[in-house]
Order: structure tokens, then C-alpha cells, then sequence
């Protein structure tokens, strides 16, 4: 493993984990703000111009929080870039230079990747399968800005073992699963970014339950890890998997008090955060415990 000589490297890697977190939170913002189309034109935010204008007809405001999202990925840009350049310095005489390297250069293809897919969701006036894109981007590039960090800085491992091993997958993807799910929950119901914006037309009672469902499982199968390690020494992973379980129970506190109360703005932004954090835990655990666990591009 890898280790950067200057805690500042270290940071950089952080604040690039960091930013491509934020990315997803200030994104929901603009969703529970009805500012989806504060900016209706892509790569211009109106027409003419690339900021906003005074005046324009979908409102300062709208503008502006549309507008500094796209300006959060100008930043994420640059960090992204300076990580590659510290990246391939530092790897040179590294055995793992080729994932290093290859994690790197995927967070510039995935950021630019995201102007463009940011692009078409604006072109298709926040159509919700671009919108729930949008955020498993996000959530792929985080996945890949967590490996590039434990790369550059270090991890300390625990191999699992046993029937421990072989559920830790099955909790990666049952992560995922939720993660989908919750996008198929937002984009069959309110803040859409727009009042106009096209829905997927699910009953949200279902598609909440369903999403419900799946949580209550990964909250299961957690709480069933920690039990599987409790005298076999993983200490490491034991106390990834008691991060993971209070921020899930949390989350899903988080998720029945926003369904029961009507979707109350603050409480979908702390949703989006939460979603974040949850992923965050469950890859974090997942580097830890070193169970073999592959998505191509970001291990």
C-alpha cells in the first residue's frame, strides 16, 4: 500500500472525497428548491450567457443555486486534476501504479462525465431517469475517490472470513439496491427540481414501501454481521459495521419521519446527506474488510 509523505496529500484526497460527497447534497438542494431549471440552458445558464442574468424569468434565486452547483463541479474539476498529478508523481515506483493511476483518471472522466449527463437533464426538463443517473454517478465516483484515498494514504485491513466473507457482497449490493430504490422513490414523487418536470408515474405508497422494505433488510443483514463477529477478533470490521448500522438506523429514522410528515424540505435534504454517509460507511467497510468485493473502475 501506497502511503503519502505529506499530510497535505492526504488531505487533498480527503477534500476530493469530500467534494464529490457535497456534490451529491448540493445537488439535492437544487431538487428541494424547485430550482431544477433555475438555469434552462446547457452549457450557458440562459441563453447568451453563462451565469445568471439580472431579471431572468426563472428567478435569482433559482439561478444562483442551479448556477453554484455547476460551479461546485468547476471546483471538483480542479481537485480532481491536482490529485491525478500528485497520483502519478507518487506512484511511480509503486507495485499498484496501474490502479492508482487508472483511479485517478477515472475521477476526470466521471466529473466530466457528469457536465454532460448534467446537460442532458436539464435538455430533458429533469427527466427522472437522468436525475436518478445523475446520483449513481455520483455514488460510483465517491466509491472511486474513497479506494484513490486509501490508496494514497493508507488503510488498515482485516481480511473476512467465514460466512462473514461471504455476506459482506451481499451487503455491497443490498446497499446498492437501496440506493436505486430511493431514486425510483424520488422520481415518483414530489420535489422534482420543477413543478413541470416528468415523473415516473409509480404509486409512491408502493415504491416507498418497497424502498422501506429494502432498508429493513440491509438494517437485518448489518445487525447480523456484527453478531457473526462478535468473538472472532475482527475488531476492525466489527466497528465499521456498528458505524454503518447506527448511521442506517439513523437514516431510516430519518426516511419514516419525512414519509409520515409529508416531505418536509429539510428533512429530504437530510435524507440525500444520509443516503451519502450510508454509502460512505458501507464502501469504507467494505476497503476494511478486503472480501474480494469488485465494481469495475473504482476498487
Amino acid at each position: 500500500m501506497l502511503v503519502a509523505k505529506k499530510s497535505l496529500k492526504g488531505r487533498l484526497f480527503g477534500l476530493l472525497v469530500f467534494l464529490q460527497s457535497s456534490l451529491i447534497v448540493t445537488g439535492g438542494a437544487v431538487r428541494v428548491t424547485g430550482s431544477g431549471l433555475g438555469c434552462p440552458t446547457w452549457p450557458e445558464c440562459t441563453p447568451g450567457s453563462y451565469t445568471p442574468v439580472p431579471g431572468q424569468a426563472e428567478g435569482a434565486w433559482h439561478a444562483w443555486i442551479e448556477f453554484g452547483n455547476r460551479l461546485l463541479t468547476f471546483v471538483l474539476l480542479i481537485v480532481a486534476l491536482a490529485a491525478v498529478v500528485v497520483a502519478v508523481r507518487i506512484s511511480k515506483e509503486a507495485a499498484s501504479k496501474l490502479r492508482i493511476r487508472s483511479l485517478a483518471m477515472l475521477q476526470i472522466l466521471g466529473i466530466l462525465g457528469q457536465g454532460v449527463l448534467g446537460g442532458i437533464t436539464v435538455l430533458t426538463a429533469l427527466h427522472p431517469i437522468t436525475v436518478a443517473s445523475h446520483f449513481m454517478l455520483s455514488i460510483f465516483l465517491i466509491a472511486g475517490a474513497i479506494s484513490l484515498r486509501y490508496e494514497m494514504v493508507g488503510i488498515n485491513k482485516q481480511a473476512a472470513t467465514g460466512v462473514t466473507r461471504v455476506l459482506m457482497p451481499v451487503l455491497a449490493w443490498l446497499t446498492l439496491l437501496v440506493l436505486i430504490a430511493g431514486t425510483i422513490v424520488t422520481g415518483s414523487g414530489p420535489h422534482a427540481g420543477d413543478d413541470q418536470a416528468e415523473r415516473f408515474g409509480f404509486d409512491p405508497r408502493i415504491v416507498s414501501w418497497l424502498h422501506a422494505d429494502l432498508v429493513i433488510a440491509l438494517l437485518v443483514l448489518t445487525g447480523l454481521l456484527l453478531l457473526l463477529t462478535h468473538h472472532t477478533g475482527l475488531h476492525l470490521i466489527r466497528r465499521r459495521l456498528t458505524l454503518l448500522l447506527v448511521i442506517s438506523l439513523l437514516q431510516g429514522l430519518i426516511g419514516y419521519l419525512q414519509y409520515f410528515t409529508g416531505l418536509p424540505v429539510l428533512l429530504v435534504a437530510l435524507h440525500l446527506l444520509g443516503a451519502t454517509l450510508v454509502w460512505c460507511s458501507a464502501w469504507s467497510l467494505i476497503k476494511v474488510a478486503d472480501s474480494g468485493f469488485k465494481l469495475r473502475g473504482v476498487n
